[in-house]
């Protein structure tokens, strides 16, 4: 058997440089969050099957990396029965349904409302590519126990914090609610049964248009005037300003009332909040595709890319499979490996926070020299000053030029 070097298809290695970025922006999000007055947690990266395979993660429990039982538990398994039942864990696939585990599981050890700030790896058998991988990094925050508008209002405005503090001005937060998107296609004269079909039809809209998704329900076999009612919510060609503003009375009878006052709530004060250096906006053709939200959704995106950068929303009901109480839940997850390929193209520098000097030292030096060499060294991180000491290679202009993309700028020879 040989062995291989390169990692595990879909994931990845990280030079030094590489690891320094993501540590940087890593710290940046916990400490805006944390201003916010969230909490860092830490969940297991591996679950129970039952949570993983409970019709909540959508698509995603059709990726997770299953774990087979160990011992005699595996041998006592009965495999002509199921492949499955060869399983009793998983490697999770998100940080949400962990979390709501973690919450039933400690509630009573935990403040109300509790703010929950969450970072790790999570794992999807998917197919790589660009930009999606096997393995990779997740930033989500969540308040839970709180049914109020102050959740989305707080969980936007922070993410949209962390998005400017990371250069990214101009970031739009499209906000709408999926009691809004079931309402509307109630009024059209769709069926309930349906719902779910027709959103994943209208979430293609900003790739193939209205005339697009209008193709797309006929061959599914919808009615015509069922078809024409619903995509006539969208022929508008300005994005309107608030959701009271795109229906006005339109759903009176399909929507309680309350649902588009909260919608503008949040637009209004979040844009207070924001000063300028992000912007939220209504948009009924979110659709978000988690089968797990119950009302708000939302998600970010940036000007000029045409990609999300992170989504979230209320998922009332997920805790309530765990206690048999249901309990409000609202989060929102930023789209940290997406954030991290944008800033490499752009070409982001980590600022450094304290000198750097190098100590290069010759393999030929006397103990006397070296004692000294350290007495300097110790003098000069009491000061705060980084100092790394490595052996002087013999090609001292290479190692200088490579060290200096590590941010040493001033070397000290000792031979």
């Amino acid at each position: 058997m040989s062995y291989i070097k390169t990692p595990t298809n879909g994931m990845n290695d990280y030079l030094p440089e590489e690891a320094k970025l993501r540590e940087y922006v890593l710290r940046q999000i916990k400490d805006t969050y944390s201003d916010f007055g969230f909490m860092l947690i830490e969940t297991p990266s591996v679950e129970h099957i039952e949570n993983l395979t409970s019709k909540q993660g959508g698509e995603n429990e059709k990726l997770i990396f299953k774990i087979l039982k160990r011992g005699e538990k595996l041998l006592n398994a009965n495999i002509s029965e199921d492949i499955d039942s060869l399983v009793d864990g998983g490697l999770r696939y998100d940080l949400t349904v962990p979390l709501a585990r973690y919450y039933s599981n400690n509630i009573g050890k935990l403040p109300t409302p509790f703010k929950a700030l969450q970072i790790g790896n999570v794992w999807r058998a998917d197919r790589p590519q660009k930009g999606r991988y096997r393995q990779f990094t997740q930033c989500d925050i969540d308040i839970l126990g709180d049914s109020s508008i102050l959740s989305e209002i707080e969980l936007v405005s922070s993410t949209g914090s962390i998005l400017a503090k990371l250069g990214f001005s101009g970031a739009v937060i499209r906000i709408n609610d999926r009691r809004i998107l079931r309402a509307m296609a109630q009024k059209s004269g769709f069926s309930e049964e349906d719902f779910d079909k027709v959103f994943i039809i209208l979430d293609k809209l900003d790739k193939i248009g209205l005339d697009g998704v209008k193709k797309e329900f006929e061959k599914s076999g919808y009615d015509a005037s069922n078809i024409e009612g619903y995509c006539a919510w969208f022929e508008k060609d300005a994005k309107p300003k608030t959701a009271s503003e795109f229906f006005g009375n339109k759903l009176e009878g399909y929507l309680e009332p309350e649902i588009i006052k909260n919608i503008d709530s949040v637009l209004s004060s979040v844009n207070i909040v924001s000063g300028g250096d992000f912007s939220v906006i209504f948009d009924p053709t979110l659709v978000r595709g988690m089968a797990y939200y119950t009302g708000t959704i939302f998600e970010a995106s940036l000007p000029g890319t045409n990609l999300s950068v992170g989504g979230g929303g209320r998922y009332d009901k997920m805790i309530g499979n765990f206690t048999g109480n249901e309990a409000p839940a609202c989060g929102f997850s930023i789209g940290f490996e997406r954030i991290i390929g944008l800033l490499t193209e752009n070409g982001f520098v980590v600022p450094e926070s304290k000198e750097k000097i190098a100590f290069l030292v010759d393999s030929s030096i006397e103990t006397n020299k070296l004692c000294e060499m350290f007495e300097e060294v110790k003098k000069l991180r009491e000061s705060g000053i980084n100092v790394m000491i490595t052996s002087r290679n013999k090609n001292a202009k290479f190692q200088k030029d490579v060290l200096r993309k590590s941010g040493y700028e001033e070397f000290r020879e000792f031979f």
